[in-house]
């Protein structure tokens, strides 16, 4: 969720959005402390998507556009926010991690084959699943998808014919931004809200976006449950090669097609 929010982002308007890190950890630090108040956890999901949702929406409006244009100034204002979130975050909340707890229905392992498997994290991909399948009926079967799509392939074109371009950036920007904060919301009881998971989990979507292709949200779905593989065993089985094992596969795939597994040549 949090990949398919930065490839759709990066994919229609060009942005590398170097705050959607943060987004993430806000995300999960709203579910935390709503949870931790005796919210239910999927009421606190949403309502932690919603607000990151609107919150994307003003960064959108009142400072990206006004560096339209400037794609330089618009990453530089990227990863000043991104600074400004984590000093927040840690003014607001603290150092120490605030832990989510996993739902009572969710805390049993489920047992398949003689194998255990964690409930919550099945749970998790499986939603995954599901946002994907909805992501692609929203970009491939609606008006606005249609929209996305001709704004992405050429943006004067689709200006041309009449697709209201700055409303279609300020969606796309709120749909991108309310993504990376339910895939924090949903990360909480896994991962917890601490200071700095936004520099552990941009890096990954990173690296899943060109791995996959950028724009391409196919790609990106794939691409997530190859570095997802690679990340979980790496560090499990070896450890201090974990990260040049995570990046190998995305040094080769450059090397061969740099435009990534599913991507197109941008142009």
């Amino acid at each position: 969720m949090l990949s398919s929010g930065f490839a759709l982002i990066f994919g229609l308007m060009r942005i590398a959005n170097l705050t959607h890190g943060s987004l993430f950890m806000i995300g999960s630090y709203i579910t935390a402390v709503l949870v931790r108040n005796g919210t239910n956890l999927f009421l606190a999901d949403i309502a932690a998507m919603l607000c990151i949702a609107v919150l994307g929406g003003l960064i959108e409006r009142f400072i990206l556009r006004r560096l339209s244009g400037n794609s330089q100034g618009q990453v530089l204002a990227t990863l000043g926010l991104s600074f400004i979130a984590a000093d927040f975050c840690l003014m607001a909340w603290g150092g120490d991690p605030i832990p989510v707890s996993t739902p009572m229905m969710f805390q049993s392992p489920l047992h398949i084959f003689n194998l255990s498997f964690p409930t919550y994290r099945l749970v998790v991909l499986t939603f995954a699943v599901i946002v994907a399948v909805l992501l692609y009926l929203l970009i491939e079967r609606t008006k606005i998808g249609a929209m996305i799509r001709a704004g992405v392939d050429d943006m004067d074109m689709a200006r041309a014919v009449g697709i209201p371009a700055s409303l279609l950036f300020t969606t796309v920007f709120c749909l991108g931004a309310g993504l990376a904060g339910l895939g924090g919301a949903l990360g909480g009881p896994i991962f917890n809200a601490y200071p700095g998971l936004d520099a552990d989990m941009l890096p990954l979507a990173l690296i899943v976006v060109i791995l996959g292709g950028v724009g391409s949200l196919f790609g990106t779905f794939v691409a997530s449950f190859i570095v997802g593989f690679i990340y979980t065993f790496g560090i499990a089985l070896i450890p201090d090669l974990a990260y040049v094992i995570l990046f190998l596969p995305m040094v080769i795939v450059i090397a061969f097609k740099p435009q990534g597994l599913f991507g197109r040549v941008i142009t």
